[in-house]
């Protein structure tokens, strides 16, 4: 089971990303539903008051919220009060059983063919089914705490941009891996920016999963971006040419750095001479083409 400062950290960045998601979500389409599986009783209380937050947004519109919690006998009467101040345009069903669970809750839901947002905290093996359910088609967006390295499982079930960081607790603890997958280079954007604030807020630090030397990366302060310098100058002289846009989701999708990182590596390898840009002067420009000097 998670530590109490990981589900403080967890719920926080719950609340941050949904923050970013929902007004989006409602924006493109006239119904939205949220997941939350195996969250506490806390995670669920505060998504539900976001959600009457944004009772401009949701007028007008259908939102559900499914909340799928395990052993929670607290929960009717946590939530109870706070569902009944929410607007009529929002649903809440509260339905007992395990994260393992989210296709058959997703599916009685109605949630095919709109925006669906999953937080998704799995004690144990991340299975297809969940992950397929999540993705919604083309529609979803999965936040998924585990204990271990989800990305290429979640590639697979249908999520072609995917981040994750491992976090560790300030006194050295590990609180499983984040992975975060979606379709929107903006939501990548996003929930990379949150992991940030978030970490800074816990004092946390990020490792890549995959990084066999479990490298940390403090997010307090001005990080160092030497490593971040390093992994984009082999990405050029490995792949060749390549747009900002395609190295900034290259730092969200392949490190533990943010997007605005990327612009700052990129700008002290040109001051270095190691890559050559476009354009001789002025702001890195997403469409700009960068490519390593001989």
């Amino acid at each position: 089971m998670p530590t109490d400062r990981t589900t403080d950290f967890l719920r926080e960045l719950l609340v941050r990303q949904l923050t970013t998601w929902l007004p989006a979500a409602l924006h493109r389409s006239r119904r939205a539903t949220v997941a939350l599986a195996g969250v506490d009783a806390a995670a669920a209380e505060a998504a539900l008051r976001l959600v009457g937050g944004h009772g401009d947004q949701v007028r007008g519109r259908q939102v559900t919220v499914l909340v799928l919690a395990d052993g929670a006998p607290e929960l009717p009467t946590r939530l109870g009060p706070i569902e009944a101040e929410l607007p009529a345009e929002v649903t809440v069903h509260l339905l007992p059983g395990d994260a393992y669970r989210l296709p058959v809750a997703v599916k009685a839901a109605g949630a095919a063919g709109a925006p669906l947002f999953s937080f998704v905290d799995l004690p144990g093996a991340v299975t297809p089914k969940v992950l397929t359910a999540a993705a919604n088609g083309r529609t979803g967006e999965l936040l998924l705490h585990t204990g271990d390295s989800a990305r290429d499982v979640l590639a697979s079930a249908g999520f072609p941009l995917v981040a994750e960081v491992a976090p560790v607790l300030p006194d050295g603890e590990a609180a499983g891996v984040v992975t975060f997958g979606s379709r929107s280079d903006r939501s990548l954007e996003a929930v990379r920016d949150a992991l940030w604030a978030v970490g800074a807020q816990f004092d946390v630090r990020f490792r890549d999963p995959l990084d066999p030397t479990g490298t940390t990366v403090d997010v307090v302060g001005e990080p160092d971006l030497e490593p971040l310098a390093h992994e984009l100058l082999a990405e050029l002289r490995a792949g060749g040419p390549r747009l900002v846009t395609e190295l900034r989701r290259h730092t969200l999708a392949a490190t533990v750095y943010r997007a605005a990182d990327a612009n700052r590596a990129l700008t002290t390898l040109l001051d270095a001479g190691a890559l050559s840009r476009d354009r001789e002067t002025g702001r890195l420009a997403g469409d700009e083409t960068i490519r390593a000097t001989p």
